[in-house]
């Protein structure tokens, strides 16, 4: 008789749930941080940029590096760099806790974007290799909400802490969680390979490193160095080496790229690649302006401002399993059509309903919107991007779908960033009080986000929509094309 640990190895619910915990803390930890800024400020005596680059040098990393951990896991395993993803995210983590400086701080937040990137790329290529493609959009659908859940959780959970047991607290929350699914990962995830010797793009991985650093250091510095010759001749050299990098890549479709360009001949692994940029940008330009005018002009404490955006997250983690379920029955294409038009006019309303004295309770209908939309979005998403993908390359595929979720955060900040900067400062030049001159700013800046999303509604119309009938016989388990290697 098998023990109970020996039934639930390689069981596909156990192995979602192992992979959910660590694709949780990661993606927590790119907002978590933001409510935390006044105290990290005060607690460690450091300027207003320092603190920001506790934000930014996380993502930094973990947008640089995904694609590269991405094609590592298909070579070396995906189990194994999600394992030591969790124990370099883990132990930063601890050393962001205890970090007596802002230097120091940023440096082991540049660590912990090493540990996410790690295994973040890891977290769908194991739900490809351990679910049917008929049951994919049921696991996707949870992961999806995991994700949402994480990314608009964030400011709730960082209110609480730091209102409660102090800033430190939200990267200290990480170690029991990184803990518990290091010891999971061995018990229930199987390691599972190709069985094929790879090869590693060593110029591929230079070339899209020291691209993707230059353009995502360019778009968040830009406005701090008032994009100036130095970030313009960042920006030119990463379009440069972006031209550079494919033109490597084409030479090596035959022998193990980085990006294998097979994956952008399925129509909807494209169409979604560009969809999640184009969402992460309009959740960004949600939370950032929204939880500044929670804080700076309706004075809400980070706890309460945190818990404004709680009902959006609730209904999201609601509803994403749901959406996921449905994909594999109609297909993804008129739900995500559904849901991003829904979070265009959550964001919308949020926007009316903003005003210098505004009640925080006025949002409840607006952010029940946005969560319906974001749970309906996030799991087609990301089924739809996966559906039909080689199994033998889902590490690259998955490289690339998160690489470019995070490229899409990046460039969200820094231009809701720059707009709320610019526009701020024209509304106060015209003598308008602080509060009324963030308002009419707030209505500025909510005009990108909203046509990101109704831009991302419109590429929908290409996606070709799969039906349960339809993908069944495409894409089996992947017993065919993966073996397992031990325990």
């Amino acid at each position: 008789m098998r023990n109970p640990m020996q039934r639930w190895h390689a069981n596909p619910w156990a192995v979602l749930v192992t992979l959910s915990l660590g694709f949780f803390m990661t993606l927590l930890d790119l907002t978590i941080v933001n409510i935390a800024i006044p105290e990290m400020i005060e607690g460690l005596g450091a300027s207003l940029d320092q603190t920001l680059w506790v934000v930014s040098g996380y993502a930094l990393v973990l947008a640089v590096l995904t694609i590269t951990a991405g094609r590592l896991g298909d070579l070396f395993g995906a189990r194994n760099l999600f394992a030591a993803g969790l124990v370099v995210f883990t132990l930063a983590s601890v050393a962001c806790g205890l970090a007596p400086t802002a230097g120091l701080l940023i440096a082991a937040r540049a660590v912990q974007g090493l540990g996410a990137a790690l295994l973040v790329p890891q977290t769908m290529a194991l739900i490809i290799a351990v679910f049917p493609a008929a049951r994919r959009g049921t696991a996707m659908g949870i992961w999806g909400t995991v994700a949402g859940l994480a990314t608009l959780s964030g400011p709730t959970l960082g209110g609480i802490l730091v209102s409660t047991v102090g800033w430190r607290w939200i990267f200290l929350v990480n170690v029991p969680i990184g803990i518990a699914a290091l010891i999971l990962t061995f018990l229930v995830v199987p390691d599972l390979r190709t069985g094929r010797t790879r090869r590693f793009d060593f110029m591929g991985v230079l070339i899209a490193t020291t691209a993707l650093f230059c353009l995502a250091f360019g778009l968040q510095e830009g406005g701090h160095y008032h994009w100036g010759p130095g970030i313009q001749a960042l920006l030119a050299a990463a379009v440069a080496l972006f031209a550079g990098f494919v033109f490597h890549q084409r030479r090596r479709q035959d022998s193990d790229p980085l990006v294998p360009f097979a994956l952008f001949r399925d129509r909807n692994f494209t169409v979604m690649t560009v969809l999640v940029a184009l969402v992460s940008m309009a959740m960004i330009g949600l939370v950032l302006p929204f939880n500044l005018y929670l804080q700076s002009v309706l004075h809400l404490s980070a706890m309460k401002a945190g818990l404004v955006l709680a009902p959006s997250s609730l209904v999201s983690m609601t509803v994403g399993p749901f959406a996921g379920r449905l994909s594999d029955r109609i297909g993804g294409k008129y739900l995500l059509m559904t849901g991003l038009t829904l979070y265009a006019a959550g964001l919308a309303a949020i926007v009316l309903i903003a005003g210098p004295t505004t009640s925080w309770y006025a949002f409840i209908p607006a952010t029940v919107i946005t969560g319906l939309g974001v749970g309906c979005i996030i799991a087609p998403m990301s089924t739809e991007a996966m559906r039909t993908i080689d199994p033998r390359l889902a590490g690259a595929a998955s490289g690339v779908n998160n690489t470019m979720r995070q490229i899409g955060s990046v460039i969200g900040a820094a231009t809701v960033g720059a707009l709320l900067q610019g526009r701020l400062a024209a509304e106060l030049a015209m003598g308008k009080t602080y509060a009324a001159a963030f308002v009419a700013t707030l209505h500025v800046t909510a005009i990108l986000p909203i046509a990101v999303v109704l831009l991302g509604a419109l590429a929908c119309l290409l996606v070709r929509n799969h039906t349960k009938a339809t993908t069944a016989p495409t894409t089996n388990s992947t017993p065919h094309t993966a073996v397992p290697v031990g325990r």
